[in-house]
């Protein structure tokens, strides 16, 4: 790593922090090493990673603190040489554990992602095994993604091999090195990219817009998008934003898992576009789809540093660039909330038209489907 000049942030929480020291044992190690990070509380990882987590302990978590890690190092040295790397663990406590022992691993490049997973034998080792087997498992995973290209090869992941596990533990492993172009959007060479089917170009004037996490992508977004292509009689463009507001850039594994739940023909765009402001001027006089918790904050100054001034700015902005607003209400406690009662600024409301119980009403919840096929609530 230090002939190449790559240079590394290492996070590890919950265990494996021994990579940290293991790393800093070999010569010529400040040469690569930026930082070593330990936010061990939970609060502490919630500070690095921008907000509380569903899972402290799962590949998901592992690979944002991997991109948090890549960022402070792309920040330090050069997007192209910053390597992230980080371990996330549930390992031997003094209370015995219902769930399962195991280790998470995740590298971030300006080119590819890289994850591996373990799921240790309960009993089989002391608390300091235990940490060996994570702090080994984060630098084997290091040792694949400096080998770049070779990381999806059969040779490139031989330094799993050493890791002395038993016959019934199994490292999961995935590896993934996008499109150049998604590579230029994460390093923010560029500020959009057709993620799917959307050769033809970049949505413009009028065209249908449908902005979201969609995390997952789940039969009410499709609903939504097919009504408000009736709606405005257009087809739709869904667009996935791989910035958020203080939180990590989502990494290569997850926007390749979150495009393989759309169809085949959708048009997805992936961008860098955070705000709403930031979506119109990427996609001038489009029409917006949006639910009514988005239509909620248009307007809301605690979304723009409690400031009114800089909320009506906003507004204002947003109001002279959109073609219109789809807005669909949303059922909360057993009870549909109607988007066109929300308390709005009257320049956004003249430009939307609010889709009535009776046209939609959705009774899903992305968090829910998330915590379902995760197992959350498994200790």
């Amino acid at each position: 790593m230090a002939a190449t000049g790559e240079r590394l942030v290492l996070v590890a929480t919950g265990g494996g922090s021994r990579a940290i020291s293991d790393f800093c044992a070999v010569p010529g190690a400040s040469r690569v090493l930026l930082e070593g990070l330990v936010p061990y509380s939970r609060e502490s990882v919630e500070r690095l990673l921008g907000g509380p987590q569903e899972h402290s302990c799962d590949r998901r978590t592992a690979c944002r603190l991997a991109v948090a890690a890549w960022q402070r190092a792309a920040a330090a040295a050069t997007p192209e040489s910053a390597i992230g790397a980080a371990v996330t663990a549930s390992l031997v406590t003094l209370a015995p554990k219902r769930g399962s022992h195991r280790v998470h691993a995740a590298v971030q490049t300006a080119s590819a992602t890289h994850a591996a997973t373990v799921e240790l034998v309960k009993g089989a080792r002391s608390r300091s095994q235990e940490e060996a087997v994570a702090a080994d498992l984060v630098l084997a995973l290091l040792s694949v993604a400096s080998g770049r290209g070779a990381a999806a090869t059969a040779e490139g992941w031989e330094c799993f091999e050493e890791l002395g596990l038993r016959a019934e533990e199994q490292v999961v492993r995935d590896s993934f090195e996008p499109p150049e172009a998604w590579q230029r959007l994460f390093t923010g060479g560029v500020s959009a990219v057709p993620g799917r089917g959307d050769a033809a170009g970049k949505p413009g004037a009028g065209a249908v817009v449908f902005p979201g996490s969609f995390d997952p992508l789940h039969e009410g977004h499709r609903r939504m998008a097919r009504l408000a292509a009736e709606i405005a009689e257009s087809s739709v463009a869904y667009e996935l934003s791989i910035v958020n507001v203080d939180k990590p850039t989502v990494d290569f594994l997850e926007m390749r898992d979150r495009l393989a739940r759309f169809d085949s023909d959708a048009r997805v765009w992936l961008t860098r576009a955070a705000t709403f402001v930031e979506k119109t001027e990427l996609f001038p006089r489009a029409v917006f789809v949006m639910g009514a918790d988005t239509y909620r904050r248009l307007g809301d100054p605690r979304y723009y540093g409690g400031s009114e001034e800089s909320a009506a700015a906003a507004v204002e902005r947003i109001a002279s660039a959109i073609e219109g607003l789809i807005v669909f209400g949303r059922s909360s406690g057993g009870r549909f909330e109607d988007a066109s009662q929300i308390e709005a600024p009257e320049a956004l409301r003249r430009k939307a038209y609010f889709v009535s119980e009776r046209e939609f009403r959705m009774d899903v919840s992305s968090t829910e489907i998330r915590r379902k096929a995760t197992g959350c609530g498994t200790p």
